[in-house]
């Protein structure tokens, strides 16, 4: 018998989980099925290799997500970079980098498959 509920719904108002980073930005957590969605305020001069993945332990995963406000730089691993801004959605493999770029923060959606670390 399946354990999945349908629909499941969850709020960002009550997170699964919240961390905060080593600068001091924050990201929420609501775990769905098999889906988590993420919502992260990113302070200036946040940047993930610096301020994410000395915490983690481990390379950046794989997800998608949109810019609600502010604006971000995305490195690939294959060094390829591309600035995210409100409104925009992107997708990003693993292995990449991100940092806030300007003065804003910059608050963002992020949607992916769980992992044990969500």
């Amino acid at each position: 018998m399946s354990r999945f509920h349908d629909p499941l719904v969850n709020s960002l108002a009550t997170p699964d989980k919240t961390r905060t980073f080593l600068d001091g930005s924050t990201r929420q957590v609501v775990r769905l099925q098999s889906r988590f969605v993420g919502h992260g305020t990113y302070k200036p001069g946040w940047r993930w290799s610096l301020h994410v993945g000395p915490i983690m332990g481990a390379i950046s995963t794989a997800h998608l997500g949109y810019v609600v406000s502010g604006s971000f730089r995305v490195k690939a691993a294959d060094g390829t970079e591309q600035d995210v801004g409100p409104g925009e959605a992107f997708e990003v493999r693993e292995g990449h980098d991100a940092w806030v770029i300007g003065e804003e923060p910059c608050i963002a959606l992020d949607f992916g498959k769980l992992q044990s670390t969500d």
